[in-house]
């Protein structure tokens, strides 16, 4: 590789750490995920962007404003084939602290979901259970997750499509007990960054699939979908993430969360102009006397 191949890689590499960085820092400061005093228990599973956000992390850690410590974790599931020396040498270049819990979840799930079923449900819930406890045990105010746009769009199509839910993924979310608050700092970013970024930092990364579970074929076909649009729409997954930022209640259909049953009309004070000039009728066979005349109300 040549001088100018080297210092346009380098060029697009600083910028696109600039732009996880920022991405980052805008999802931490617009749902506050972070406090001073917070203790951040970042989850590494080994993936890319696991990865990613420990390493972003610790950066605004060195720079933010505020003070808050970052603890990695990693939930060893016991699956076989797992190369269980990476992660804490990885972690120990870094300087940082660290558990590895171990917890056999494998045997769990093999036992209970039938051959050749997805088994990343039942896998996903005990995990959670298992990190939500360990969070408590450590005294960490703020469980953090690698979920990035993409999942989170992915996430509101699969509901829709497959649950018939309007719902997807919180750039933060506190638990259904109270007792613990999980944040998704890669909320803004998008996954071919992150996917980049691991290139560029050449991260030790683990395969996902150890278990033998293959990834849903309803997610895969999502995922197929907002490539596209990717390519033939630019911006059109980003503008989706907007949409659930922006959500108007009266404009869909949820009876729970807007009341359609009791809107009374209001015309006892002054109307603003309407958009239109007022239409003048050419035939009716109606008596116009029966009606109240709106304008000198």
């Amino acid at each position: 590789m040549n001088q100018v191949d080297t210092r346009k890689e380098t060029l697009e590499y600083n910028k696109l750490q600039k732009r996880l960085r920022r991405n980052v820092g805008n999802a931490i400061t617009d749902y506050n995920m972070v406090e001073d005093g917070d203790v951040v228990m970042a989850c590494i599973s080994g993936g890319k962007d696991s990865f990613a956000m420990l390493d972003i992390l610790l950066q605004l850690q060195k720079s933010a404003p505020i003070k808050f410590e970052v603890i990695a974790v990693n939930l060893d599931q016991k699956q076989p084939g797992f190369p269980e020396h990476i992660l804490p040498e990885y972690f120990e270049t870094l300087d940082i602290p660290y558990y590895i819990v171990d917890k056999d979840t494998y045997s769990v799930v093999k036992e209970k979901i039938p051959e050749g079923k997805t088994t990343c449900g039942l896998c996903s819930r005990l995990r959670r259970g298992t990190l939500y406890s360990f969070a408590e045990k450590i005294g960490a105010t703020k469980i953090a997750l690698g979920h990035h746009l993409d999942d989170i769009v992915e996430t509101l199509f699969l509901n829709m499509f497959h649950g018939a839910r309007l719902k997807a993924m919180p750039p933060k979310l506190r638990s259904d007990d109270g007792r613990n608050v999980v944040i998704r700092p890669l909320a803004y970013c998008r996954e071919k960054d992150l996917i980049k970024y691991a290139e560029h930092k050449e991260f030790p990364i683990i395969p996902c699939n150890l278990c033998g579970s293959q990834e849903k074929l309803e997610r895969k076909a999502v995922k197929a979908m907002l490539i596209e649009w990717d390519s033939k729409t630019p911006g059109r997954v980003e503008k989706v993430f907007k949409s659930i930022q922006n959500v108007s209640p009266s404009q869909l259909a949820d009876r729970e969360i807007f009341d359609f049953v009791n809107l009374p009309l209001s015309r006892d004070v002054e109307r603003e102009e309407y958009e239109f000039t007022e239409a003048t009728v050419s035939s009716t066979n109606i008596d116009e006397s029966m009606f109240i005349d709106v304008t000198n109300i």
